[in-house]
């Protein structure tokens, strides 16, 4: 092997090492698991044209609907369904109470539900609200808007089954009336109307807010997005929460021309306001230092109501987990633009769709995701054998042609530049093509990467077990041999440790076995130095390696046997049967 390839090879594991390096020093937590003032804009009318009422509807409507601003008790509804439970404040008609049904913080059966959404006076509230902002004829506080204490009109509970609607009047006697629904799983249905029960013409416009107070916690991992998330016309919008007050006017604001979306995001989850596809409306994204609020708007155009009219429009509200399935039904069912983008895909989004979709596709058939891991390997490795192949026979050749490369090297001694000429000689006299052992290497990294980010981002690898004592394809493996794993009365290092290194289970052990394997059946380097480095390479990747996602440690032990499997196959058909137990036996002489 010439020197050139030889530093290519070195060069590219030394590349592969550094990544995982940086992965490895930067890693991520262990998983716990005011509207602004009114705008010049050209009168539309909202969806759904306006409706004419007769003074006597208009007489029932105001003697129903009591005015009930001054009231400063306002009770609760119920959220109820099978997927989320909490509840909505009558003031503000705040969606701020939310959790998820069937995730918890932890594996724990005793673990708490996950939190969504939090009214004011806890620790971090995050809540949702929709009103009008009037334009002409309604003053500041004739609207609603998020401390309106509303009546609820009609409900009970907001089931699947059952809607509620909420009513508020003012002082001029206009209604607002708000018609909040829900389906099974995480969208949220919301139906504005104003009825002009007033002694002139009005002209307001509706809007949707999700408001966060106070930057909330996050991973703060390069490879995740966590904070502001939309789609503005095909582009996505993604902003840190450090980078929100330090927009300008013309980031903060954006008006969409057909479809779009904006919302929060946390790594599994998510709350986003969504207009009827189609529909205009401007975008917004917020910091108010006074009140350490982050806030998004979706505000839509406005409307005149004439007297004894009505408008109404009706928007939705995605409060919930980031289930790829679930966001690519709505994507479809609502014509959602490019909803399943909230899901952080990142820059190789060509290969991380594809590697998750196989995943789930296999999922349905096994409904383990850990076994979905190992068919994916045997997926990938299966269309990239016939690259395999060449590089595998290339390299039963290089094995070939082992003992005449060390007779070169002998007789060449310190002079390089005729080692290197005799050694191309060889390589073109026995027509081998020593890049060609590279290939499996710079095939592996792309996939390896895009899988880690897979499993880092979807929550369908979440608290997802596979066999024995792997719970959750997302964490590390729990098991270690300090502890003989599990058989000696005390626990490995917290995770937060320095010492967590070396606290290593058995799969991290697994790969190391089978990637010092594997390497039985190349061609050794000719130079001493790059020997010893991939000697050592093995065991440094397992102890590296051995903090990362259990599911991604699986897919290389699965990588090396299959890798392996091939190898030998290919290897003994060219007529060189490799020694796997005799070149053990030679390395353990040397240690010695």
């Amino acid at each position: 092997m010439d020197e050139q390839t030889k530093n290519l090879i070195l060069a590219t594991a030394l590349s592969f090492l550094v990544l995982l390096t940086w992965m490895f020093l930067f890693p991520p937590e262990p998983i716990p698991d005011e509207i602004g003032k009114s705008e010049n804009q050209t009168s539309q009318t909202i969806t759904g044209s306006n409706k004419k009422l007769s003074n006597e509807e208009i007489s029932e409507l105001n003697n129903s609907t009591s005015q009930n601003s001054e009231e400063t008790f306002a009770p609760r509804v119920e959220i109820l369904t099978k997927n989320l439970k909490g509840s909505i404040w009558l003031k503000g008609g705040r969606i701020d109470e939310l959790s998820l049904q069937k995730y918890r913080e932890t594996l724990k059966e005793s673990s708490n539900n996950v939190t969504l959404l939090s009214p004011d006076g806890t620790k971090n509230p995050y809540y949702a609200f929709h009103g009008w902002a009037g334009m002409k004829g309604l003053d500041e506080g004739e609207t609603p808007n998020s401390s309106t204490i509303w009546t609820l009109k009609s409900g009970s509970i907001l089931t699947e089954n059952s809607p509620i609607t909420l009513s508020w009047k003012n002082n001029k006697g206009v209604i607002f009336e708000k018609t909040i629904s829900i389906d099974e799983n995480y969208m949220f249905e919301i139906s504005q109307t104003v009825i002009n029960g007033s002694s002139e013409n009005i002209q307001l416009y509706p809007y949707g807010n999700l408001t966060r107070k106070g930057q909330p916690d996050t991973i703060g991992f390069y490879i995740l997005h966590e904070g502001v998330v939309g789609m503005h016309d095909g582009e996505l919008i993604e902003t840190n929460y450090g980078d929100i007050e330090d927009l300008s006017r013309e980031d903060i604001t954006r008006e969409i021309q057909q479809n779009g979306w904006i919302g929060f995001t946390d790594k599994y989850w998510m709350s986003t306001l969504i207009p009827k596809a189609g529909q205009t409306f401007k975008m917004d994204q917020r910091y108010f230092p006074s009140s350490d609020n982050f806030e998004v708007w979706m505000r839509l155009p406005p409307a005149q109501v004439n007297i004894n009219e009505s408008a109404s429009v009706t928007t939705n509200l995605f409060v919930g987990a980031k289930e790829v399935n679930t966001i690519k039904f709505y994507q479809k069912s609502l014509d959602i633009e490019n909803f399943v983008d909230s899901v952080d895909w990142g820059w190789f989004f060509y290969l991380t769709k594809p590697i998750f979709f196989l995943l789930d596709w296999f999922n349905s058939f096994t409904h383990n995701m850990g076994w979905s891991i190992i068919l994916l390997t045997l997926f990938i490795k299966t269309l990239l054998f016939p690259l395999s192949y060449k590089s595998f026979v290339s390299m039963s050749r290089m094995k070939h042609l082992q003992p005449q490369m060390e007779k070169i090297k002998k007789n060449a001694g310190d002079d390089r530049a005729k080692l290197q000429q005799e050694l191309m000689a060889l390589y073109k006299k026995e027509k081998v093509n020593p890049v060609a052992g590279c290939l499996p290497i710079l095939l592996q990294i792309p996939v390896f990467f895009s899988l880690y980010k897979v499993l880092f981002v979807t929550i369908e690898m979440r608290h997802a077990p596979f066999i024995g004592w792997i719970k959750d394809l997302s964490a590390p493996d729990p098991t270690s041999y300090m502890n003989l794993f599990g058989l000696l009365p005390f626990s490995p290092p917290d995770p937060t440790s320095l010492f967590t290194i070396f606290s290593i289970g058995v799969y991290p052990i697994l790969m190391g076995v089978t990637m010092w394997l594997q390497q039985k059946l190349n061609p050794a380097p000719t130079d001493k130095t790059q020997a010893m480095i991939f000697a050592w390479m093995p065991w440094v990747f397992m102890f590296m390696l051995g903090q990362f996602s259990a599911g991604l440690v699986i897919y290389w032990v699965a990588n090396n046997l299959i890798q392996f499997g091939q190898q030998y196959i290919i290897m003994y058909s060219q007529g060189v049967k490799p020694d796997i137990f005799g070149n053990i036996l030679k390395s353990f002489k040397k240690s010695e």
